[in-house]
């Protein structure tokens, strides 16, 4: 599952640690991204890699109306190849969705703790996704572009957290991910699989991230007492 994450960098940053070869949009703190809300990711169109705003919860190009997309946040990787909603987009749809971190909860209900989970060096990554296009029949030329982020089963530090966790993927992966020309769902698959980072940190942070309403950089300040805002690592 992943249901709240968080990205804050401006532009210039991003290019540095991503292939971008041309941005449609700017960029815009968010450190509490929610379902329905724009999020940026990577596309492949016309042979460059493009930076563009996406809803986030994927509305199929044959979908009625855009309310689909609140139930289709996370793609499965188990099936993603398989289910009408995702398996045209896997083979031909594919995006890089950019995040500097996300948030778990931890314990009971009602008492749920939340946590921060980033990579070591605190660096930007990117969530495999997938997009579409939706158009209104009678505003056909204002398509409706969306995403999902692929989970698989946790591992690692992640399997103390929560039973799913978002793949998130090597860089080496990122050029094979965008190539709308690789539509083997097996290959894609096994890129997933072989390609995914689990070297991630988590630290306990306000429960104020409960509300999406709060958006603000002491979303993601770990609570004190945690252990230099890095409670654990883990890999497969």
């Amino acid at each position: 599952m992943c249901g709240r994450f968080v990205g804050f960098r401006k532009l210039e940053e991003l290019k540095q640690y991503f292939p971008i070869d041309a941005a449609t949009c700017d960029t815009a703190e968010n450190y509490n991204v929610a379902p329905s809300q724009q999020v940026l990711a990577i596309v492949r169109l016309d042979g460059r890699n493009v930076l563009g705003p996406y809803y986030w919860g994927l509305v199929p190009f044959w979908a009625k109306d855009t309310a689909m997309g609140a139930r289709l946040i996370n793609a499965r990787v188990e099936t993603v190849a398989e289910k009408p909603s995702f398996r045209e987009a896997f083979k031909r749809r594919r995006c890089l969705v950019l995040a500097d971190g996300f948030y778990e909860w931890q314990g009971q209900q009602g008492k749920k703790q939340p946590l921060f989970i980033t990579l070591p060096d605190k660096a930007p990554f990117a969530f495999a996704g997938l997009w579409d296009a939706w158009r209104d029949r009678e505003r056909p030329e204002e398509p409706y572009h969306s995403c999902t982020i692929i989970t698989r089963e946790a591992v690692g530090v992640m399997k103390e957290i929560h039973h799913r966790m978002p793949v998130i993927l090597s860089p080496a992966a990122y050029a094979h991910w965008l190539d709308p020309g690789n539509r083997d769902a097996k290959a894609l698959t096994g890129l997933l699989e072989e390609n995914a980072r689990f070297d991630l940190v988590y630290c306990p942070v306000s429960r104020q991230v409960n509300s999406a309403r709060q958006n603000q950089p002491t979303n993601i300040a770990c609570l004190p007492g945690s252990i230099g805002g890095e409670a654990v690592t883990g890999s497969e």
